[in-house]
């Protein structure tokens, strides 16, 4: 396993070079290494003992994958094949798909990393690589956003490089476990970097912008696994390093409830899905043993709804409540929509009970009223109008896209059978039924709109900056490193 490890991680670099000389195979080659990583993410479900690899002593390379991993792999995997598979016949140059096969990479490496400057490393190429993504199209909109996203993230990465060194000068060693006993301020400038790469809280309000801007593939990318790069070293060390666990558990809570609340007086359709991300990036940090389920399940359904999406005759909500979709495009956007807010049949069902049984009491309640707003934000595509359209044309790819996401979305039920029992079936139901009604008796008709100040670029490094001074005090007054 050793070595299929490290030719399964240097394989979509090699690709990714390979497409340019040989630009006629970019589709396939990029595809295969998604199957690829499909393959060896089953490898780790079976696999009996975690890997743990030294590759280089204290000054890394150091490689943990286990089954945390293999359900973040799986994610990516799917995901990415979705992707391709919706570009296929769109026209897209060996450029794109060089870079999309670049960043499904950096994001597996960030999966299996455990060292901070291997991880430091794979966030970097994903930062670049996204930026090309973004700046695809080459439009004066798309480069702005995509030299938004490359500074935000660039300046979180500075952060979390000082805190690294510092972690050194501590242990002489960039492993993981060096948190425990590191200063304050290192703690602090990590996990600052992290929650900015992966859109937590406050700190990671510039996602709306650039995901909705993205071209709708990108977007899914973006949504459904790029986010996870960020937040899964969080949640490693708040399982290697228990006194962290708290703090992840608070930022996980309090960005769930921030992303629904921006999301439920949002009219653009593209910028819902993306604040729903804000809070669903919570719910996977909100009960670290159990993150990788809710991972899977949200990175496949936000990647089916953003390619839906990307076919709607408009983003405005508005306007879509004066003209009907088409039926065969309503559907799929209404199965996503019922399978991330919690519906039976789809591993939404099963990812939130399982995340409910592992949170704290206090955390219970919260997240509750959270599952609650995302049903009201989803009814907002339930109810649409829709009719049959025989005119309609979809992009090429986006059945075979939407039956490979939605399908495994049904079978992936399997990770938790038990949560089929009849009060969580009653719970979940109820659940959707209200959001539903609160949304045609309430939401629908009071009309409200949050400032978008908060995403301002300045704001943004301001966000950035006191979230580091709330940061500091919490690590050094409440937690106990």
């Amino acid at each position: 396993m050793t070595d299929t490890t490290i030719f399964w991680v240097a394989l979509p670099f090699f690709v990714g070079f390979t497409v340019y000389l040989l630009p006629q195979t970019a589709r396939l080659l990029t595809l295969a290494v998604a199957l690829a990583s499909l393959v060896y993410a089953g490898a780790l479900f079976v696999q009996p003992e975690p890997l743990d690899l030294r590759l280089l002593d204290s000054f890394g390379v150091t490689l943990l994958a286990d089954q945390l991993s293999a359900y973040f792999i799986l994610t990516n995997a799917l995901v990415t094949a979705a992707v391709i598979l919706y570009c296929w016949d769109t026209g897209k140059t060996a450029f794109f798909y060089a870079q999309t096969v670049i960043l499904h990479g950096s994001i597996n490496a960030t999966f299996v990393c455990a060292d901070f400057i291997s991880l430091y490393v794979a966030l970097e190429v994903i930062g670049i690589a996204a930026f090309l993504l973004i700046a695809y199209p080459r439009q004066d909109r798309t480069l702005w956003v995509a030299l938004r996203y490359l500074f935000i993230s660039n300046t979180a990465m500075l952060f979390y490089l000082v805190g690294a060194v510092l972690v050194y000068q501590t242990h002489q060693s960039f492993a993981f476990t060096g948190l425990r006993g590191a200063p304050t301020e290192a703690v602090v400038l990590i996990v600052l970097g992290l929650l900015v790469k992966g859109g937590v809280f406050v700190s990671g309000l510039w996602l709306p912008l650039t995901h909705a801007e993205a071209e709708s593939p990108v977007s899914a990318l973006m949504s459904g696994v790029l986010v996870k790069a960020g937040v899964f070293p969080l949640v490693r060390f708040a399982l290697l390093v228990e006194e962290l666990d708290p703090l992840l558990r608070l930022f996980g809570v309090a960005t769930a409830v921030l992303g629904v609340v921006y999301a439920l007086v949002e009219t653009d359709a593209k910028r819902v899905l993306a604040l729903s991300t804000v809070s669903q990036v919570g719910w996977v940090m909100a009960a670290p043993p159990v993150a990788g389920v809710y991972a899977l399940a949200h990175g496949l359904v936000k990647g089916a709804l953003f390619l839906t999406v990307g076919n709607l005759p408009s983003r405005n909500l508005a306007v879509l409540q004066q003209r009907p979709m088409a039926t065969s495009l309503w559907l799929p956007l209404t199965v996503g929509s019922l399978a991330i807010a919690g519906c039976p049949l789809f591993l939404g069902f099963g990812a939130k009970a399982l995340t409910l049984e592992y949170v704290l009491p206090w955390q219970g309640s919260i997240l509750g009223l959270a599952a609650l707003g995302t049903a009201v934000i989803y009814a907002k595509f339930m109810v649409l109008p829709h009719q049959h359209d025989e005119k309609f044309v979809a992009s090429p790819g986006l059945w075979t896209a939407l039956a490979v996401l939605l399908g495994s979305l049904i079978l992936a039920n399997v990770v938790y059978l038990e949560a089929y029992t009849g009060p969580k079936l009653l719970t979940a139901l109820a659940t959707i039924g209200g959001g539903l009604a609160i949304h045609q008796l309430l939401v629908k008709r009071v009309k409200f709109v949050l400032p978008r100040a908060l995403e301002d670029f300045e704001h943004l490094i301001g966000g950035m900056s006191l979230t580091l001074v709330v940061l500091f005090w919490m690590v050094w007054s409440w937690l106990a490193i």
